[in-house]
């Protein structure tokens, strides 16, 4: 077997996402070979060496799974909160392996969320310089114009930088309010509440309804 970063290892072996198994290296808790690692880049070769997590060894890796779940309102976009608030991960009761969501849906937000264990698929979906699209339902407060959309199509300025959506749609609108599909091509926090906030239109509901080719369709609310 080749040798691996020892996030990726760890990430493999459904131990932990790779941005905590990073955590778990910098807090000294992964020895290989009786060794203590806090090396990021550190490689290893896991079907020959003793690597071990808390103490207890790696000795086998998980199935790669990837689970495309429709998240309802009121959950948070995470593994663990703090603050003991509900989590997507309740919604998974039963489920064997040990999953990370990529990329997240604010609390308030919903559908379209994929949760996985394979690594490889989380950075392609979730890095910037792949621009996986990300196509949203979005509800605001009054009706933009088209002057309006193309400001957001031509990129507006933001406190994080430069966002631009790549199109959008009117589905319909109503004396008060409007729906609108919208695509970016970006994770950002709350990048597209900001988006539309920044043109004097705020958000009232927000559903993702595709990712890349991966689409919602009628999947229920909680459902995977």
């Amino acid at each position: 077997m080749a040798l691996e970063r020892i996030q990726k290892i760890l990430a493999k072996a459904g131990i932990a996402s790779r941005r905590e198994a990073e955590r778990m290296l910098l807090e000294g808790r992964v020895t290989v070979n009786g060794k203590v690692i806090k090396t990021l880049g550190f490689k290893t070769d896991p079907s020959r060496d003793a690597i071990k997590v808390n103490g207890k060894r790696i000795t086998g890796f998980e199935p790669k799974v990837t689970l495309l779940l429709n998240k309802p309102r009121g959950y948070l976009s995470t593994v663990k909160d703090p603050k003991e608030r509900p989590t997507v991960m309740d919604l998974l009761q039963g489920m064997k392996w040990r999953l990370y969501p990529v990329g997240r849906l604010d609390f308030d937000a919903e559908g379209l969320l994929l949760l996985t264990n394979d690594g490889d698929i989380a950075q392609t979906l979730s890095h910037p310089r792949f621009s996986i699209s990300r196509t949203y339902l979005v509800k605001v407060i009054g009706v933009p114009d088209e002057k309006k959309l193309n400001r957001l199509k031509n990129g507006i300025m933001l406190e994080d930088g430069m966002a631009k959506i790549v199109s959008s749609h009117v589905l319909r609108q109503k004396e008060k309010n409007s729906w609108i599909q919208v695509v970016v091509t970006e994770g950002r926090n709350r990048l597209v509440k900001r988006m539309f906030s920044a043109i004097g239109h705020r958000v009232l509901k927000l559903k993702r309804v595709a990712f890349g080719p991966i689409r919602l369709g009628d999947l229920p609310f909680g459902h995977f």
